[in-house]
């Protein structure tokens, strides 16, 4: 039985759920943090980022990140802060508040390159780069994605041979989110004794980054081609920890946990937009948040924001617990992903057509996800894990 009416706190349509209650102090402080740091800095600017299909200032911004704890902040050791899952969780739906490009960008850093290195890396690896990749002096990036091998990378041509000591690196990667201005490569080739991973300085002679450029999506982000054209590497560039694909695939599920949440921050940030456009948008006498069809619209998409929000923090729970399992990671990524879609096109029918201007950040998100949709997984791919896990039969081939 309920309590009584009187004794209830008053309804909160930012929180409809009372999911706040679930955070501690430290837990709020941190979101507070990561909300202020992209009021201030990214959400003046974005939309001319975003029109002009550039990230200016791009290594001040991954200082000023460095600053606040955000990158490998759920990493411990070597400078990283150490915060919980769902701490790195409330940051990545901030910061994808503000841009997926910007979440792109931390999560790449920390979730891919560093955890990579931190996970799988020697000592002295991790002594030479995590430190000045925590602060967001030395910018990573993650190659394994290649021009013909994207859901299947394990025909990766990428190649790595033995010269003596040394490792002669040999290959084309794609889609590489901060790869024209990375200072260290995390590169994943194939060996004679199967896929390894390489830690690559930038400035090695051979590699190159051109930007990708003429994209519709993530425009605020740096996307790049790696190539590697007899880079040659000493022995102690290769991480001595991980042989084989599970390697990678560790440090994408690790990368995916934070796009469960970063996807409902973008979603988040459409339906606010189109909830106080409601509240203002006068037609036939009123406000069309009075209206029937709206309200039904808004009431849809706060029940899947929240339940994405819950799903993510039960998600970070269990990662705090040591107890999340890959396929559950596909099951947050694929939902929450999706719905995130559903709330940005559903939030651009409200605003009508100001919905496509860049005054409102709704078809900002709602290009930027189709992005987040299918990479780190496709659609196809976190259905089929899923199928799988449900079904004891592997229908990938």
């Amino acid at each position: 039985m309920s309590a009584p009416s009187s004794k209830l706190p008053p309804f909160d349509p930012a929180d409809p759920l009372g999911i706040d209650d679930l955070l501690s102090a430290e837990d709020l402080a941190i979101r507070g943090t990561v909300r202020s740091w992209a009021a201030d800095r990214v959400l003046p600017h974005i939309a001319q980022w975003y029109e002009n299909g550039e990230l200016p200032g791009i290594r001040e911004l991954a200082r000023e990140l460095g600053a606040i704890g955000a990158l490998g902040m759920s990493l411990t050791g070597y400078g990283c802060a150490g915060a919980t899952a769902v701490q790195y969780g409330l940051a990545c739906l901030e910061l994808e508040a503000a841009d997926s490009g910007i979440r792109s960008l931390v999560s790449v850093q920390g979730s891919l390159a560093m955890y990579a290195i931190w996970r799988f890396g020697s000592e002295e690896q991790k002594q030479r780069w995590l430190p000045g990749m925590a602060a967001g002096e030395i910018i990573g990036c993650f190659g394994l994605t290649e021009p013909d091998h994207g859901s299947d990378p394990a025909g990766m041509r990428m190649y790595a041979k033995k010269d003596g000591t040394d490792w002669v690196l040999n290959g084309r990667k794609m889609w590489i989110t901060n790869g024209s201005v990375a200072g260290v490569a995390v590169v994943w080739a194939q060996t004679d004794d199967g896929i390894r991973g390489f830690v690559v300085p930038t400035g090695a002679p051979g590699f190159t980054a051109p930007e990708i450029k003429h994209k519709w999506s993530l425009r605020a982000s740096v996307t790049s081609e790696l190539v590697l054209d007899e880079v040659r590497l000493p022995a102690d560039a290769v991480l001595p920890e991980v042989t084989g694909l599970g390697g990678p695939l560790s440090c994408l599920s690790h990368a995916r946990y934070g796009i469960v949440w970063g996807a409902m921050g973008a979603a988040r940030a459409s339906f606010e937009a189109a909830l106080d456009y409601a509240k203002t948008r006068e037609q036939f006498g009123k406000p069309i948040g009075g209206f029937q069809l709206t309200q039904a619209k808004l009431a849809d998409m706060a029940l899947e924001l929240h339940k994405g929000i819950l799903l993510a923090h039960h998600l970070g729970r269990r990662l705090d617990a040591g107890r999340l399992r890959p396929e559950q990671v596909s099951f947050g990524k694929l939902n929450n992903v999706r719905e995130a879609i559903e709330i940005c096109r559903t939030s651009r029918t409200i605003l009508g057509a100001n919905g496509i201007s860049l005054e409102y950040p709704v078809m900002r998100h709602a290009t930027n996800l189709e992005s987040v949709l299918t990479y780190e997984g496709t659609v196809e791919m976190h259905q089929l894990v899923l199928g799988k896990a449900l079904t004891g039969l592997d229908a990938f081939r």
